[in-house]
């Protein structure tokens, strides 16, 4: 049978997306499987690997019962998976935890004790990114210090795609993408820092080999394929960050090209040709050889939409139900009545704390503004635009460093919203591309995958064959001139609320 389609698999933070395409990067079918969230305290935030195997394996064996193809047809596997997640296995690949998720906080102690140790400075210059309890060299201190016996029995320390690309080979590996989650992984060089690690008393014997993203790391075991559906022997490549593989699947592998992220979280991820490195920015390998990422992670992205529809938009969900429409259509409609500045309502979109370029975990969301006059449609305008100030504060953060950014190519879910894909257009002053935003990440993995056996001869090819726009936003520059000045309030906000959001976790958490 003859093999034409690749498989990509994106591990996310709420669910699982398995894609088939072909060559050209057609949809030949797709399946989405959720796993559970587990917040065991305040600031932990866990989920079972086991977990997201058996979702896999289960979302595989759905599209090939649903959808005319076979996995004989299946050329190679792309996997790509959330950033942070920290999970200890023994030398069978078994999980000795739950992994900590990127939105763990519970680090934060021994964040303070590396910056004293090994000097924040180092390790910012050797890894290129803030030391924040979001990254993995933190969690693997809180392994040891909290839970000896686990860290004593690991034998690695894994990332989540590169889990799954254990389950479906039996090969432990770590792609460059997912190296700069550790402070001593030498950014510049792509390398672990052996004396760095030695300072913070990690062991390296826990890093698995590392691979470029699209290397073969091995095929698909018998044990894998009885469980999956899948057939033994089928390449599969180290795959790599989630983001980064947004960023390929969304056609930005050139410096100044910059995708723009509008899934549960937010952000951006500027294509450059050196390590720029700006303390309050997150710095990683692109899974394109010889690029880097200068990104901006933020926790205000489609999240904070879904929480207003979930809480307070009962009456589009209603209307929804009668219409036979999507909610969040009906509010797209809504906002689109309410003018630029949603007539002097401000939302600060921290959900859960803030990362880049705030870095503060207590930070929390805000409605500034409120009055008699102010309707739902004015709340969900102002919960658009203050993602769109979030994206603009990581985008002039990285001007700062030196990076241009040119067009933005805007993927996940937000991109369907012509309203907000406007707005953002409109804030930054920036051309908004959108290919086909909602597979963009398993396309990117599905890519490298082309890419690691050959079916592509290039990443420009594999770019130019499965990468098509769809729809092109212009900023209006009158709405741009209005946003400038309530992004400035939207900045003064943050800073003097800096020490009440301090206060408030205080007293929430006593």
């Amino acid at each position: 049978m003859q093999k034409n389609l690749l498989l990509g698999i994106d591990l996310g933070t709420s669910g699982c997306k398995m894609t088939v395409f072909d060559f050209e990067g057609d949809v030949i079918a797709t399946c989405t499987r959720t796993y559970r969230t587990y917040y065991p305290q305040t600031g932990y935030v866990e989920q079972d690997a086991n977990e997201w195997w058996k979702v896999i394996c289960e979302g595989i064996r759905l599209m090939l019962k649903e959808y005319a193809f076979a996995p004989e047809q299946i050329a190679a596997i792309g996997v790509d998976g959330t950033s942070w997640a920290c999970l200890p296995v023994d030398r069978t690949g078994q999980p000795l935890r739950y992994a900590m998720l990127w939105l763990d906080r519970r680090a934060e102690e021994q964040v303070r004790w590396m910056k004293e140790t090994a000097g924040e400075e180092r390790l910012i210059a050797l890894s290129g990114n803030p030391v924040d309890a979001a990254y993995i060299a933190p969690k693997m201190l809180w392994v040891k210090q909290n839970e000896p016996e686990i860290y004593k029995k690991a034998y690695k320390f894994l990332q989540s795609n590169g889990f799954i690309v254990y389950k479906l080979t039996g090969v432990f590996s770590q792609d460059y993408s997912q190296g700069y989650g550790f402070h001593f992984f030498n950014i510049s060089k792509g390398c672990w820092d052996e004396d760095v690690a030695e300072i913070l008393g990690i062991s390296l014997d826990h890093m698995s080999p590392l691979y470029h993203c699209h290397q073969v790391v091995g095929t698909v075991t018998r044990k894998a394929a009885d469980e999956s559906g899948l057939t033994p022997g089928t390449p599969v490549v180290a795959g790599g960050l989630d983001a980064a593989c947004c960023t390929l699947g969304a056609g930005v592998i050139h410096p100044g090209q910059t995708q723009e992220q509008g899934g549960q979280a937010g952000g951006m991820s500027i294509v450059v040709d050196r390590p720029l490195i700006h303390p309050k920015l997150i710095l990683g390998y692109h899974v394109v050889p010889g690029r880097w990422l200068l990104q901006g992670g933020t926790v205000g992205g489609g999240g904070a939409l879904r929480w207003f529809s979930e809480q307070l938009g009962v009456f589009e969900q209603q209307k929804a139900r009668e219409t036979g429409r999507s909610p969040y259509e009906i509010m797209d409609q809504e906002a689109e009545e309410i003018s630029p500045g949603s007539d002097g309502l401000i939302f600060l979109p921290y959900m859960a704390g803030e990362r880049s370029p705030l870095w503060d975990s207590k930070a929390r969301g805000v409605f500034f503004g409120l009055s008699y006059d102010k309707t739902r449609a004015h709340m969900i305008r102002a919960v658009m635009e203050g993602v769109g100030f979030s994206l603009l504060h990581n985008l002039r953060t990285a001007e700062e460093s030196g990076a241009y950014v040119g067009d933005l190519n805007s993927v996940g879910g937000s991109a369907n919203s012509s309203v907000w894909t406007q707005i953002k257009a409109d804030i930054t002053n920036k051309r908004i591309k959108v290919p086909f935003s909602d597979h963009a990440t398993t396309l990117g993995a599905a890519i490298l995958a082309g890419v690691g056996v050959g079916i592509y001869k290039s990443f420009d090819e594999a770019v130019q064959t499965t990468v098509r726009i769809r729809r092109v936003y212009s900023p209006n520059h009158d709405n741009h001139r209005v946003y400038m000045g309530y992004y400035q309030l939207y900045l003064e906000l943050y800073e003097n609320l800096r020490n009440t959001f301090q206060k408030l976790y205080i007293l929430a958490n006593n």
